[in-house]
């Protein structure tokens, strides 16, 4: 049988069903999508490909899922570090977003973020930031797959003056983006403290009316929970609450600050969890309790945030910095093994985005979103499990290849949408200009 691609691997690790490595076996792929996974002798009596990858050292695994980044924000990656978050952002990086932030920022800063994670093994990110549609132009030109959040905020901005306008735009863009194979969208309210009532009730209403997700900072610092209890007599989890915004809809990013009673809620309605554990560490924001949080049944999932607060869009450190600060916070060795962490960095990530029954797993049907990564580096041997050595000891350069929904975007380290000689220039002169 005839296939477009057959790529041999020493492991294949399909993260669904849960806790299997397959040695030796092939992924079959034919118009971009996986139609066997089988042992290697097998397929190749059974089929012939148009393209064949023979990857012997390799372990193919599902794509990572970004499931909260500020893309564009990769051309402010340490302009501003060690500092407090308000400070970090009323003091520096708003000031020079209402300076620079525009359509080319977006498109150069988007187009180096996105570079950055096809060469990390990410092959879907949701995002948040101003010009979504300039954010989707780029991931529908590179090939990779992408949740479009439709940023809104109480204040004026470059992009819209008032609440209503960013929606009233963001529903525009959702519609001129339904027929993109590789994007869906989301509402993106900044937070509780950036976005009132009334927004936040039309949010809730569209949200419902056309089934569009909701990706929000919640509850990131004890700042912002403490000044919302004093304005309104309730914790912003009380208030979205309240609004009808607790839902298997909402992706609550940070969370950081949370009662027991507060996590048993979570798991009442269903809501999702984004933890950037990296970003929490590096602004002294608090810690997730994610060992807790997953005890209840809660979906969590893995993001960057920006680079600009990171400083890097790596989902191997963010798995690995993941699983170790669960068992630190939780007191327990075991709070969470490599296997869960791959997890959240996958098929918890496309839970969360509505897009499960299209990937985040290594499953006949699904998209082909698939990276490579070559396990026979010093710095990943001896091997004794693959997924261990994934979480604990692999990094993001040892990722050799990646295809989404079939396509490759990186062959051998190298990409192949983007041109690296040119982007490099592009983000020298933003370099100048923003140090300026």
């Amino acid at each position: 049988m005839q296939v477009d691609t057959l790529i041999h691997a020493r492991w294949i690790i399909p993260v669904e069903p849960e806790s299997v490595t397959y040695e030796n076996h092939t992924l079959a792929i034919d118009g971009g999508r996986i139609v066997d996974l089988l042992p290697t002798e097998e397929a190749r009596q059974k089929y012939t490909g148009t393209h064949i990858e023979n990857l012997d050292s390799h372990a193919l695994l599902p794509g990572l899922i970004n499931c909260h980044t500020h893309a564009a924000m990769t051309l402010l990656r340490g302009i501003a570090d060690d500092l407090h978050l308000m400070d970090w952002l009323q003091n520096h990086i708003w000031p020079i977003e209402q300076r620079w932030v525009g359509e080319a920022f977006v498109r150069d800063g988007t187009e180096l973020a996105i570079a950055e994670m096809i060469r990390g093994g990410t092959t879907c990110f949701q995002d948040m930031y101003f010009f979504p549609e300039v954010v989707a132009q780029q991931a529908v030109q590179h090939g990779i797959r992408a949740s479009i959040g439709l940023i809104v905020v109480d204040f004026p901005t470059v992009w819209a003056e008032t609440g209503d306008a960013y929606i009233e735009k963001g529903l525009a863009l959702r519609d001129r983006l339904r027929y993109e194979p590789l994007l869906t969208t989301a509402f993106a309210p900044h937070a509780p403290y950036t976005v009132s009532d009334a927004p936040l009730k039309r949010i809730r209403m569209f949200s419902d009316e056309l089934e569009l997700p909701v990706h929000m900072h919640v509850h990131e610092t004890k700042h912002e929970v403490e000044e919302e209890f004093a304005k309104t007599g309730l914790r912003p989890l009380q208030r979205l609450k309240a609004l009808g915004l607790l839902s298997p809809m909402l992706s609550a990013v940070h969370m950081t600050q949370l009662t027991e009673d507060e996590m048993d809620l979570l798991a009442e309605t269903g809501a999702h969890v984004v933890h950037c554990p990296e970003s929490n560490l590096k602004l002294a924001s608090g810690f997730c309790p994610v060992a807790q949080l997953m005890a209840r049944g809660v979906n969590v999932t893995l993001g960057t945030d920006g680079a600009a607060s990171n400083n890097d869009l790596d989902m191997f450190g963010e798995m690995r910095t993941a699983a170790l600060l669960a068992k630190a916070v939780a007191n327990d060795a075991s709070a969470l093994p490599a296997s869960m962490a791959l997890r959240m960095a996958t098929i918890n990530g496309a839970k969360a985005l509505g897009i499960g029954r299209e990937t985040g797993s290594l499953e006949t049907g699904k998209a082909a979103d698939v990276i490579a990564v070559d396990l026979s580096d010093l710095e990943t041997q001896p091997l004794y499990c693959p997924v261990s050595q994934i979480v604990y000891a692999a990094s993001r350069r040892q990722v050799s290849d990646v295809w989404v929904a079939g396509k490759r975007l990186l062959k051998q380290r190298e990409l192949t949408t983007i041109n690296s000689n040119e982007l490099s220039g592009k983000i020298g002169h933003w370099k100048e200009r923003l140090s300026s």
